[in-house]
């Protein structure tokens, strides 16, 4: 089997249900969440390969995963931030052009969502953030059909947050399910 820990539909699904909660009490403050994704993912992947996956063992991660990843999320926020203000401002018709400039903030925050996915799926304590998001390109350019499956799940995170606040916490938890299922998948050749 691929993932010898997925035997029960159900205890999976509780699983992605416990890790989307752990996700997003370590992410709440938003700064934190490539910390809190990183080790959500890091968990998720051991459930799923059979390994003993505690709690405790999340926390460590996260702890680990901390202080890169505070410079990562205060960096991805501000230019969210800054290309969420360009899109406000092109659909107000106050700048020249300004169905392109959406479109290039539109582009912008699928870029910053997948490299956050991949980023966070790529990070490990032995090597950091780092090496994770100097990986991201030649990952994603190697995967081109991955790349759009992370935008998918970083698009149903934000379509499903949208709709309903509270299922922010069983999106992240299919956010880190995808992004270990994603590169394991059977590809066509």
């Amino acid at each position: 089997m691929r993932f010898p820990g997925a035997t029960g539909a159900f205890a999976l699904f509780g699983e992605v249900l416990l890790t989307g909660l752990l996700i997003t009490v370590g992410g709440i403050l938003l700064v934190t969440l490539p910390a809190a994704l990183a080790a959500g993912i890091r968990h998720l992947r051991r459930y799923l390969n059979a390994e003993a996956s505690p709690q405790r063992q999340f926390w460590r991660e996260y702890l680990k995963a901390l202080p890169g990843g505070l410079v990562l999320g205060v960096a991805g926020l501000l230019l969210v931030l800054v290309l969420i203000l360009d899109i406000d401002l092109a659909g107000s018709g106050a700048l020249p052009g300004g169905i392109a400039v959406a479109a290039v903030g539109w582009v912008g925050l699928a870029a910053v969502a997948v490299t956050l996915l991949a980023g966070a799926g790529a990070w490990a304590p032995e090597s950091g953030w780092r090496a994770a998001v100097r990986g991201v390109p030649a990952a994603l350019t190697a995967d081109v059909a991955g790349a759009l499956f992370l935008l998918a799940t970083a698009v149903f995170v934000c379509v499903v947050t949208w709709v309903l606040v509270p299922l922010v916490i069983p999106a992240l938890g299919c956010a880190a399910l995808a992004v270990v299922a994603i590169p394991a998948r059977r590809r066509r050749r």
